[in-house]
């Protein structure tokens, strides 16, 4: 088994990669998915932030909003905090007992942790490797222009309260380029995965 970690920045295309990962063969544990079940009126998560936050943040049905959550949270760096500290040993606890699951019965997987904030919560130091994929700064202004209908302003004011790109080059063991055409990705990520089977049979357990 080898554990990869896989992560990028806001509109780097990471769960593009992710995908064509996954079609490949690698299992994917996805950080994103995690959180979103962990949220849920049955999830783990849901009355600490309740609790930490009040009932402003419910919907009509008493299930966390989650943009009235993160409109709270973008402008206020402690109660990021708060929310980071809730989510995030709950997101990690849960991503090694699904690491786990699947070894028990493909103990030569490829397993990808698909997670945003790896290098920034030091989670990158458990993984064996660290992929990073990569567009530069203006492009991912652009696609969150176009994706997400955001002004110039708006669009690097989410930027910025994220490492930038350029910074978590230095950490990772890889860097995949996503600024290519689709396919030239895609070819990449096939050679990728086919030399980290090889290392999957002889990695630690």
């Amino acid at each position: 088994m080898v554990w990869v970690g896989l992560t990028g920045g806001i509109a780097s295309g990471k769960s593009t990669v992710s995908r064509n990962f996954k079609a490949a063969g690698a299992f994917v544990v996805d950080a994103d998915q995690i959180a979103h079940d962990l949220l849920k009126k049955e999830g783990r998560a849901y009355q600490p932030i309740l609790q930490a936050f009040g009932a402003k943040i419910l919907d009509a049905a008493g299930g966390i909003d989650r943009k009235k959550l993160g409109d709270i949270v973008f402008y206020d760096p402690e109660k990021r905090s708060i929310l980071n500290q809730i989510v995030h040993p709950l997101i990690f606890e849960a991503a090694e007992q699904e690491r786990r699951r699947i070894t028990v019965d493909h103990p030569r997987a490829v397993i990808l942790f698909d997670a945003p904030l790896l290098i920034e919560t030091k989670a990158h130091e458990k993984m064996d490797i660290l992929l990073l994929v990569y567009v530069d700064r203006t492009i991912q202004i652009e696609r969150l222009c176009r994706r997400d209908g955001l002004s110039k302003s708006e669009a690097e004011d989410r930027l910025a309260i994220q490492m930038p790109l350029s910074q978590k080059v230095r950490f990772a063991h890889e860097v995949i380029d996503n600024s290519r055409p689709a396919e030239v990705v895609r070819e990449e990520v096939v050679g990728i995965y086919e030399r980290l089977c090889i290392a999957a049979t002889s990695w630690r357990l």
